[in-house]
């Protein structure tokens, strides 16, 4: 699927933090963020903001997939864990979708594969 890769392409922000999409399907998508010192808080742990936005691009990615313009209508992200340092996985799949709404769920790991937090999000699908 091309459209996914260049919608993340076009957004500066995704870029800026170093998000990449590693793999997408019809309904799931895969994005990895390595981590710097520029993605740490005061506590020298990721910034839950660079979470969220890895969660976020990964459902952006996995909602509009299919070539629908969707836009995220309500999220919300759990965090179970800290971490400071190595790569950082979202896992996006499709929980369920219509004509109008979509819901995904997107779990983020650590480097070790331990899960960091759960983020969920709802799409409104724009009709064509």
């Amino acid at each position: 699927m091309e459209y996914p890769s260049s919608f993340l392409d076009a957004d500066p922000f995704s870029q800026e933090l170093g998000i990449k999409l590693e793999s997408v399907s019809k309904n799931s998508a895969t994005l990895s963020l390595l981590i710097s010192k520029k993605h740490l808080n005061s506590h020298g742990t990721v910034h839950g903001g660079v979470i969220y936005t890895l969660a976020d691009a990964a459902f952006a990615v996995a909602s509009n997939a299919d070539g629908t313009p969707s836009v995220a209508i309500n999220t919300s992200i759990t965090y179970m864990k800290a971490v400071k340092s190595g790569k950082l996985i979202a896992k996006v799949h499709e929980f369920s979708k219509n004509h109008a709404l979509g819901s995904y769920i997107v779990e983020i790991f650590d480097h070790d594969g331990e899960k960091i937090a759960v983020f969920q999000g709802l799409a409104y699908r724009k009709r064509k």
